[in-house]
């Protein structure tokens, strides 16, 4: 069977800019490959780039055993950094440009070089960042009821909606990555903590495998960009008034809130 790879970028497109929730696409074609869903999202990047957006960097999902658990898949997932969606200072979600979003903490990566797999390694990502900040990551799923399988999700550039990135950071090597802490508090409530660790024991292996990840097809990470090396813990609702905080060791506090 072939799939229309441009046509279901289009159909994700509409319910971006439409604000709607979709059928998974999995429930309406038989078999969706991973190959497949990672050539929907790449049609669908060029059909944003095409209308004047620009790259931040790129992003994991599912790198740790709760969101993994959350979402009933097993492996982690690779997507992009559009600049539309990365938020100014005051961290304000509109929440009427969205469907259905949720918050997690992030811990993200500020490229000084380039890094270009195959081969690369978690010492490989340290040598080239600049710094660690904190972030948190606003996702949207386009699926009906935020239900979907690991092709949907990929095609779906891995519900990347918008992204806060902290002001504060660390070298990548003054302080050990897999123990720095996060606190994400919701309403003055915590909802969750973790560690670095969480992210499959080290999020600069992430990053890792991101690199390689693209280099198989042929892409890099980039100087200059932010990558996103996945939350360390489970997403929650992000409502009219909600205010959102992670809490880093090392890294300060990022917050976003949500504005009806």
């Amino acid at each position: 069977m072939t799939i229309d790879h441009a046509h279901w970028a289009a159909y994700l497109l509409a319910g971006i800019d439409e604000r709607r929730e979709l059928q998974a696409i999995t429930k309406q074609i038989n078999a969706l490959g991973i190959d497949d869903a990672y050539a929907i999202q790449a049609a669908l990047l060029e059909l944003q780039l095409g209308r004047g957006d620009s790259l931040a960097g790129a992003k994991l999902g599912l790198t740790s055993v709760a969101k993994q658990e959350q979402m009933s898949v097993s492996e982690p997932v690779y997507g992009w950094v559009p600049t539309s969606t990365v938020l100014g200072a005051d961290g304000v979600v509109a929440l009427n440009e969205l469907i259905h979003p949720r918050c997690e903490p992030e811990l993200v990566f500020v490229l000084a070089e380039s890094l270009s797999g195959p081969g690369v390694t978690a010492n490989d990502v340290l040598d080239a960042t600049e710094k660690v900040v904190g972030g948190i990551e606003v996702i949207d799923s386009r699926y009906e009821a935020f239900s979907f399988t690991l092709p949907d999700v990929i095609a779906d550039n891995t519900s990347a909606a918008r992204v806060a990135i902290g002001s504060d950071g660390i070298a990548p090597r003054d302080a050990d990555l897999t123990t720095l802490g996060c606190v994400f508090d919701v309403d003055g409530e915590i909802t969750g903590t973790a560690t670095g660790a969480a992210l499959l024991g080290d999020p600069a292996l992430c990053v890792a495998m991101l690199a390689n990840h693209l280099g198989k097809h042929g892409q890099k990470l980039e100087p200059g960009w932010i990558v996103m090396a996945g939350a360390a813990t489970d997403a929650r609702p992000l409502s009219a008034g909600t205010v959102a905080t992670a809490r880093y060791s090392h890294l300060g506090s990022v917050t976003v809130t949500g504005k009806g």
